[in-house]
């Protein structure tokens, strides 16, 4: 059996058995040859998926790999095979998500090396998330009072809190993983679980403040090579390469950026971080346009950087 009829098979049996669960749920009456009959449908499938699983199985085996690696490497083709990399991804980015937010109330943070700068983020949407947090628990609460069903209250509110769990675990991801200015000069800019991007000191030609309000998505790469980060609909500083670096989007579409745009809680602080270590550090304060000493940076940051959520990160 080729992999796209088994992926085939899959997705055709996936709205067959949630529209019988949305029934269930409901309280309607199922016809006895309805359910037999995707049963059996179910029952064709898995079928199926082992004949696929076996044969991958037997393929390594025939490559020389012992039985408990040709198993473990059976079961990843297959879900490489049966689940699109989309959703793969997207299931990555819940479980690491879920894993920030077990970090944010152990108060640490990810992967920020000593004598590196960690660069927050979260100012501008702090209030917008907690908000959307708020709704989720109205929206959360109201069904208890409206739905009279055990079963179906159950369900939505199992389906609401975990929804809410999502939310908190987006946010805690953004305070847990800030931007990185290494010691080197190197920078890793980040937003929570969804997007990582390291460049090397040496693919970096300049940086400067620089107050910016792109329309768009999150992440958007324009014509000219110019990649912007957004947070809250604006990005205030931008980093120019001496070579295109490549990047990967969150659900795995890959491109080049000749310039990076990102938001930083405080700007001239990460701009200084990253022009100390090059040949003409001095450069560095024409280019943040805040007239404050280098020195200083590190501890105070410029003067009207202050944004909300400022609380939050640095509590970390």
């Amino acid at each position: 059996m080729s992999p796209r009829v088994a992926r085939a098979a899959v997705w055709a049996m996936l709205p067959t058995e949630i529209a019988l669960l949305v029934c269930g749920v409901a309280g309607v009456r199922i016809p006895g040859a309805v359910f037999v009959g995707a049963e059996a449908l179910v029952s064709t499938v898995l079928a199926l998926e082992a004949v696929t699983l076996w044969r991958l199985y037997a393929q390594r085996r025939r490559a020389g790999a012992g039985h408990r690696n040709a198993v473990l490497n059976a079961v990843r083709d297959a879900l490489h095979t049966l689940v699109p990399a989309a959703a793969r991804r997207v299931v990555a980015h819940e479980v690491r998500a879920l894993y920030s937010l077990g970090l944010w109330v152990l108060r640490r943070r990810h992967q920020v090396p000593e004598g590196a700068l960690a660069v927050a983020y979260t100012g501008p949407q702090t209030a917008m998330m907690y908000g959307l947090l708020f709704v989720s628990v109205i929206e959360t609460a109201v069904p208890a009072l409206l739905i009279r069903r055990p079963l179906v209250h159950a369900t939505l509110l199992v389906v609401d809190v975990y929804g809410l769990v999502l939310v908190l675990a987006l946010h805690a991801s953004c305070v847990v993983r800030p931007h990185v200015v290494g010691s080197d000069g190197s920078l890793r800019i980040r937003y929570g679980a969804l997007f990582d991007l390291w460049v090397p000191a040496a693919a970096i030609a300049a940086a400067r403040v620089e107050r910016r309000y792109p329309d768009g998505r999150l992440l958007q790469l324009h014509t000219d090579g110019v990649l912007d980060l957004a947070v809250g609909s604006q990005t205030t500083v931008t980093v120019e390469l001496t070579k295109p670096v490549e990047f990967v989007r969150p659900l795995g579409a890959k491109g080049f950026a000749r310039t990076l745009r990102f938001h930083a809680d405080h700007p001239c602080e990460t701009v200084t971080a990253l022009t100390q270590v090059r040949p003409d550090p001095p450069s560095c304060v024409a280019r943040c346009h805040c007239g404050a000493h280098p020195g200083r940076h590190r501890t105070r940051g410029c003067a009207g950087d202050e944004t909300l959520g400022d609380a939050v990160s640095s509590s970390l």
